[in-house]
């Protein structure tokens, strides 16, 4: 669909879907190929995020164990004095019954009894026991262990989404590596053809063959090349800091490559579609964490049913018999009957994310279509600026060895010497920015078309 959409002519297309890759050797590639692999064990960032995937992990594993029985140990110890109480009447029943007694037995068998005040409070009272409570119905916890299971997923998609843009940021910073090399293997080959052009104009000045302001027009050519020597190694050193930093490694690490970038290699990977980016599955992963919070919410009327077992023992003075000890069972149920209505707002809330991650679904799809799009003809274009590129500098050494030629024949002067010798150095170094474009677009193009195998 987003193919047919594109204003490209079929050709072009083929050839904007074709990814170029400079390698001069198999082992350059196998060279960045453990730099990623490199960045992906050890990146700091990245272990940051896998520690947030295992706190992900652990809470799943939360949700899961409430539907296991709990078992907890309760002791209880209570003893008092005073307070309220309540007056028990034992003599003012049993009295007349043992006067009679004793009258009618001519005896004092049975003895009087006074009134009994008893305190509500217990004295030197203990309960001990062991509470075992299992849910039995209840909606809330089912929901929840899906929802924790969500939020793993999108974790997870979070972990892969900072993996591909790192696997990006490893190859560009590769390959900025890489041009920094040929930029300093370009102003050193300059260097050497001004060195020698101020030696020859020394000798010519020597020999009176030549003026003094020739003399110093080179040696302030040769200063110039210089400082654009040492730009370049500042620059190698800057890239080699950035690369090593992703890597986690110390700054100052050597960064091997086994060479600079020449030929061309195609690779045709057409068939990465959008639906493969991490982005999509986190906003769909969010819309059914959003549905699950929904049916929780109008699941919450339903009634919630818990069982418990108390196996334990109670009495006074510390006591432990077959009085003592005891069982109790029993079921709990729980029915919202009135909350404030706080349920139906919770319950509209819900609606308007789920709403709302509908609309940032279709926003994000459209936005990697629309960069997918532009990171094809980013390449595209790329490649035929590198070709140009090509040719202007076969142009521009033709034109070289011509002025060079004409120089020491003394047809060209000092000054369209320097012209061709920066024309050519600038066509070195605009061909060497152009590799680098078209190396940073195809790594952006899997990017954009999540081609790179990730590990999880």
């Amino acid at each position: 669909m987003l193919i047919n959409s594109l204003p490209i002519s079929k050709k072009a297309f083929q050839w904007c879907w074709t990814f170029v890759l400079f390698a001069a050797t198999i082992s350059e590639a196998q060279t960045l190929e453990d730099y990623v692999q490199e960045g992906l064990k050890n990146n700091l960032v990245l272990q940051q995020k896998n520690v947030t995937l295992q706190q992900a992990q652990h809470s799943l594993r939360i949700a899961k164990s409430y539907f296991l029985p709990t078992v907890n140990v309760l002791a209880d110890y209570t003893s008092g004095e005073g307070g309220r109480s309540i007056g028990i009447p034992v003599g003012d029943l049993l009295n007349p019954v043992y006067a009679s007694l004793n009258e009618m037995t001519q005896s004092d068998a049975f003895p009087q009894v006074e009134n009994v005040n008893q305190n509500f409070f217990p004295k030197n009272f203990y309960d001990a026991k062991i509470r075992t409570s299992i849910p039995l119905v209840n909606t809330d916890l089912l929901i929840n262990r899906s929802i924790q299971g969500q939020q793993l997923m999108l974790r997870q998609y979070e972990l892969d989404v900072y993996k591909r843009q790192l696997v990006l940021d490893i190859k560009t910073g590769y390959y900025n590596h890489l041009a920094a090399l040929s930029a300093i293997k370009i102003y050193e080959s300059a260097l050497t053809l001004v060195q020698k052009n101020v030696e020859i104009n020394e000798s010519l000045l020597r020999n009176g063959k030549a003026l003094p302001a020739n003399v110093l027009r080179s040696r302030s050519e040769l200063e110039r090349v210089k400082a654009d020597v040492n730009d370049a190694r500042n620059q190698l050193s800057n890239t080699r800091q950035y690369l090593n930093f992703l890597l986690n490694r110390d700054l100052n690490h050597e960064v091997v490559t086994t060479s600079l970038l020449e030929s061309i290699v195609l690779t045709d990977t057409a068939s990465n579609m959008i639906n493969k980016r991490e982005e999509i599955q986190m906003i769909k992963t969010v819309r059914q964490i959003n549905n699950s919070s929904l049916q929780m919410s109008r699941l919450s009327r339903l009634p919630k049913v818990n069982a418990f077992l108390d196996l334990g023992t109670q009495a006074q003075d510390w006591k432990y018999n077959n009085d003592s000890r005891y069982y109790l069972v029993g079921v709990q149920l729980s029915i919202p009957v009135f909350q404030g209505f706080r349920n139906d707002i919770t319950i509209r809330q819900n609606k308007l994310e789920i709403q709302k991650t509908e609309q940032h679904l279709r926003y994000t799809s459209k936005q990697l279509e629309m960069a997918m799009a532009i990171s094809k003809n980013q390449l595209q274009t790329s490649i035929q600026n590198f070709h140009a590129a090509q040719e202007q500098l076969k142009s521009a050494k033709s034109y070289f060895n011509l002025v060079e030629k004409g120089y020491k024949e003394g047809v060209n002067s000092l000054i369209e010497f320097l012209d061709a010798r920066n024309q050519l150095t600038s066509s070195e170094l605009q061909l060497n920015l152009r590799q680098l474009e078209v190396l940073t677009a195809e790594a952006n193009l899997e990017r954009e078309t999540a081609a790179y195998a990730i590990e999880n």
